[in-house]
């Protein structure tokens, strides 16, 4: 029998707005979707804290002997500036202000992505498509769309019917928002004239002379909408019904709103059984913001450059700091929670070190068997990983009771405990000890970098773009990549 079979899964649903029994739609198999990152930016705390909530669902639904395809996609073209259908397409803006392709600026935000995400241990998804690549499967989708009744074409651009579509089904069934609320406080846009009503959303859009990306079709040549992709890539390869679809909250409207929409309106059908959000990561109790310097890169973590906090601290350390809160809570990320998160993760790996030197004997003091199912109950419970590291902690407490003789354990409660306690550290969490993920020279290796970055600098200010350009180069041959960005310089190592 497998583990799932044995042991019962409860998910807060986002469209039920509860927490609802797991059952996958084909036994011993699940299809997870989660929507990933628009690569025109450096990849941000937050965007961190979502995508590893999925991972240890990811890690989770494995241990329990599920066959998982994971899909996250790569947004590289159709993310406008604005949820209005209006402004740049991000990574051709980006393009435009650095005077490089657009596809330069997507190779180095998605190495930039990848490599962040290795520091922290997360598991690689299933599959991970990229818009660009489902430009064909975007289009024949907006056929359909079109040929059902709810879509139209003007002036080159097709858009999703909202108006039509709320009349035989329910925009606004994920997010609780009723078209008429949603009428009311629209304010008309200027160069939005084309569409029928402001509540519609672009499937495709005619390209402007200026714009970089730009593919042909049956309308224009022109993009895809933001919104469509993730609908033609997650039935690709999960098929038209599938069971978990995540993202973080602010997707919930009017991104997964609006894919709920197209898959109803093309395949006649709810596409997911499971949707799931994960909640906001914020700062000393502020939202984080670049504009307002409350914010923090993943890399100024490790190397402790960063006016918010008092040292570095290790990628392991600041993902035990994150799973102490549950995925659905926001979570205040502060110099003082790191401290305490160093502590608490440092008494664990200590635990861990010391469960081979415990003295056996012929009978146990506490229940392992129970324990153990405790530390399933917390996992099962919607994947709530705080409960979990409490129980972990009293496992600790276990070990140091019998390492002082004031507890006792049998060899055969022994395997089941150090198993138990290696699964759900090191499997399900994903934790790492500190001491094999840092190498003795990597503070040396950040402070020589941090020196080539100053000096890369000053030889910008002085005009002297050769000796600047060759910094950078010769950094890249040695797998360092520099990222510049309007809050500085900073650098990521490939894996």
């Amino acid at each position: 029998m497998k583990l799932f079979q044995e042991q019962e899964i409860k998910i807060y649903n986002s469209l039920s707005g509860q927490k609802e029994t797991f059952k996958s739609i084909t036994e011993g198999y699940v299809g997870m979707y989660v929507c990933g990152p628009t690569v025109y930016s450096n990849v941000h705390l937050g965007n961190v804290r979502t995508f590893m909530s999925f991972d240890i669902i990811f890690r989770y639904l494995k241990h329990l002997g599920y066959k998982i395809r994971y899909v996250r996609n790569i947004t590289d073209a159709g993310h406008l500036e604005n949820d209005a259908d209006v402004g740049e397409d991000r990574i051709a803006k980006k393009a435009r202000l650095e005077e490089i392709e657009p596809m330069e600026v997507v190779q180095r935000y998605t190495v930039d992505f990848h490599n962040i995400l290795n520091t922290f241990n997360f598991l690689p998804p299933s599959i991970e498509p990229t818009a660009t690549g489902h430009i064909i499967e975007q289009i024949e989708l907006i056929k359909t769309i079109l040929e059902n009744g709810f879509a139209y074409e003007i002036n080159g651009s097709v858009y999703f019917d909202v108006h039509k579509y709320d009349k035989t089904n329910n925009y606004g069934v994920l997010s609780k928002r009723k078209l008429e609320d949603l009428i009311h406080n629209t304010r008309e846009l200027d160069g939005q004239s084309d569409k029928k009503n402001p509540q519609d959303f672009a499937l495709w859009k005619k390209a402007e002379p200026q714009h970089i990306m730009r593919w042909p079709s049956p309308w224009s040549d022109g993009f895809p909408g933001w919104h469509l992709e993730c609908t033609a890539m997650s039935t690709k390869y999960l098929g038209d019904h599938f069971d978990i679809h995540g993202g973080g909250m602010d997707l919930k409207f009017p991104h997964h709103e609006c894919e709920i929409a197209q898959n109803e309106a093309a395949k006649g059908k709810t596409p997911v059984n499971f949707w799931m959000h994960a909640n906001m990561l914020i700062m000393n109790g502020k939202k984080m913001a670049k504009s307002t310097g409350n914010f923090i890169l993943p890399t100024e973590i490790f190397t402790g450059n960063n006016e918010h906090i008092t040292k570095s601290f290790s990628p392991s350390v600041a993902r035990f700091f994150m799973l102490q809160a549950h995925y659905r809570s926001i979570l205040d990320f502060t110099n003082n929670g790191l401290l305490a998160s160093e502590k608490g993760f440092n008494r664990l790996m200590d635990a861990v070190k010391d469960l081979d030197n415990l003295q056996l004997a012929d009978t146990s003091s506490f229940n392992v068997l129970d324990w153990k199912q405790k530390c399933y109950d917390a996992m099962n419970d919607d994947f709530n990983s705080p409960i979990l590291i409490a129980n972990l902690f009293e496992g600790v407490k276990n070990i140091n009771q019998i390492k002082e003789r004031n507890a006792t354990i049998t060899s055969n409660d022994f395997e089941i405990f150090k198993s138990t306690i290696h699964t759900f550290v090191f499997d399900v969490l994903g934790l790492k000890d500190a001491a094999t993920e840092v190498d003795s020279g990597t503070s040396k290796l950040s402070g020589t970098v941090e020196l080539l970055i100053k000096l890369r600098q000053e030889a910008r200010a002085n005009k002297d773009f050769a000796l600047s350009d060759k910094i950078r180069d010769e950094l890249a041959e040695i797998g360092i990549q520099l990222n510049d960005g309007k809050e500085g310089t900073s650098f990521s190592t490939s894996p």
